[in-house]
């Protein structure tokens, strides 16, 4: 549950965000009238997005063995993939991503293409949500109704936000925004590589070459529930869905979590250092 709100929480706040930049920059320039057109792409973006979720769903549905272990690693492998794409885009174009889209509407109204505007928000909202399905998609195959509840809480959190701080949201510092949740980004996308990397190995594609490599599972208890840090347990579920813990892991899962962590964590710890180092010098700079 903690899981799947988090995500829901972070990509619908995403989209809120781009949303509200276009609705304050059309309110700015007093273009309310197109208010229409931002809606209509919103709407749209929200049903083509559910159709992708049934689709999601309708096929898993229908799958048995292998070919269920293959569809799950296939999910997880993929959204990570996403996600680490959004992770390294954001690290170059999130300061930019205001200016953008003003420039885009500015565009749209001056070609007199109003439905640019309506395309403009249905992209923003329908890759939100696709990136939504693709995420927890892969925690729903771990627990449906934990991650439906987290999913409601998760769009009513940010539907409360959005209300609180619409008036500002022209200010906002969007760069700062992404920056922070990249971090959080980084810890999901890890899980997914784990996640796949496990149903791999349980279909025989990659060998564990160690099964376990640890296992500290404590046992179930007398009453047959699970104790919290087990797999299955409170806590323990949801650092698996989090950030990809695994009590008896096999050694492919672990090199490749650890891998991941190496490569895009210093692909963000560099590129996030340098505009700081580059400030500082700037300062010293001037100071001179």
């Amino acid at each position: 549950m903690l899981a799947s709100f988090l995500i829901t929480f972070r990509e619908a706040l995403e989209a809120a965000l781009i949303v509200g930049i276009i609705a304050a920059y059309l309110a700015k320039i007093g273009r309310k009238d197109l208010y229409r057109y931002l809606y209509a792409g919103i709407i749209g973006a929200v049903v083509a997005s559910a159709g992708v979720a049934l689709a999601f769903k309708f096929i898993y549905g229908e799958l048995q063995g292998t070919a269920e272990q293959l569809f799950e690693a296939a999910a997880a492998l993929t959204a990570s993939a996403v996600l680490t794409y959004m992770i390294f885009w954001m690290a170059g174009n999130s300061k930019k991503i205001k200016g953008e889209l003003q420039e885009k509407i500015d565009v749209s109204i001056s070609e007199g293409q109003m439905l640019g505007v309506a395309a403009l928000s249905f992209i923003s909202v329908f890759r939100e949500g696709v990136e939504t399905v693709l995420f927890l998609g892969t925690l729903a195959i771990i627990s449906p109704l934990d991650t439906l509840i987290g999913f409601i809480l998760g769009v009513a959190a940010v539907t409360g936000m959005s209300l609180i701080m619409f008036k500002g949201i022209y200010s906002l510092d969007v760069g700062r925004f992404f920056k922070y949740t990249s971090i959080l980004l980084i810890l999901f996308s890890a899980g997914l590589i784990a996640t796949g990397v496990h149903e791999l190995n349980e279909a025989g594609i990659i060998p564990p070459v160690v099964e376990h490599v640890w296992d500290i599972n404590p046992p179930v208890n007398p009453d047959g529930t699970y104790p919290p840090l087990h797999e299955n347990g409170i806590i323990g579920s949801s650092l698996k869905s989090l950030v990809g813990y695994s009590a008896s892991p096999s050694l492919t899962e672990v090199l490749a979590y650890i891998g991941y962590w190496l490569v895009t964590g210093f692909f963000v710890y560099r590129t996030y250092r340098v505009p700081g180092a580059a400030k500082a010098e700037e300062v010293r700079t001037y100071g001179s």
